[in-house]
């Protein structure tokens, strides 16, 4: 049995005596599983190529990737997000900066909403978050307790944003990699390993 995705296919193997309807029911349930890997494979789906700003250009955006149209005249945004990007054809010149521009201000949203989250749920404290132009550390945990997070970080996917914020904040406490530090991560996210390993697999990905 094959089930279609918006750019991929599930290809599901099973015993010639199961139907297709206890198919369609067991699939459900590893939802989650299958979203995951589809994530994966869209990011990996080809290697970094600096990018070029021109129409049906695909640009990450949590974790998953969205086509750029260039657009002839924009009434107020230079750069509109609708399930895809739309980019303003006079400030072409300027492409790349404005996007930079509006994964700031994407990054800045998304990771204080999920350090919020994080910070209700363990009782963990911060000082304040920052946006940052780092291209080698995807997070930082001053000694005053400001969490310091790379832009980049915004094109993966969500439970990635997660793993690198909750990280930072367990660093708050511990300000070592040692074992008491991972075993606070791991009381967290059980499985932050593999989130761990994404980041080292597909990093590089997540870039213009």
């Amino acid at each position: 049995m094959v089930i279609n995705f918006s750019v991929a296919s599930l290809i599901i193997r099973a015993p010639y005596n199961i139907s297709d309807e206890t198919i369609m029911l067991i699939v459900p349930k590893h939802k989650n599983w299958i979203n995951k890997k589809k994530m994966e494979i869209e990011v990996k789906g080809s290697k970094f190529i600096p990018k070029e700003f021109v129409n049906g250009e695909g640009f990450l955006y949590i974790g998953k990737s969205y086509k750029l149209k260039i657009v002839e005249c924009q009434e107020e945004e230079e750069l509109k997000f609708d399930n895809g990007f739309c980019l303003a054809k006079s400030v072409l010149p300027a492409a790349k900066e404005i996007f930079i521009k509006w994964y700031k201000n994407e990054a800045y949203k998304k990771i204080s909403e999920r350090v919020e989250r994080y910070v209700k749920s363990t009782g963990l404290k911060y000082k304040k978050v920052n946006i940052t132009n780092a291209k080698m550390r995807w997070g930082s945990c001053s000694p005053t307790g400001n969490l310091n997070f790379s832009w980049r970080l915004i094109m993966a996917p969500l439970p990635v944003i997660d793993y690198v914020v909750i990280h930072e904040l367990v660093h708050t406490e511990e300000k070592n990699h040692s074992k008491k530090f991972w075993s606070k991560v791991k009381t967290i996210m059980s499985n932050y390993e593999e989130y761990s390993e994404w980041l080292k697999n597909n990093g590089c990905m997540l870039n213009l």
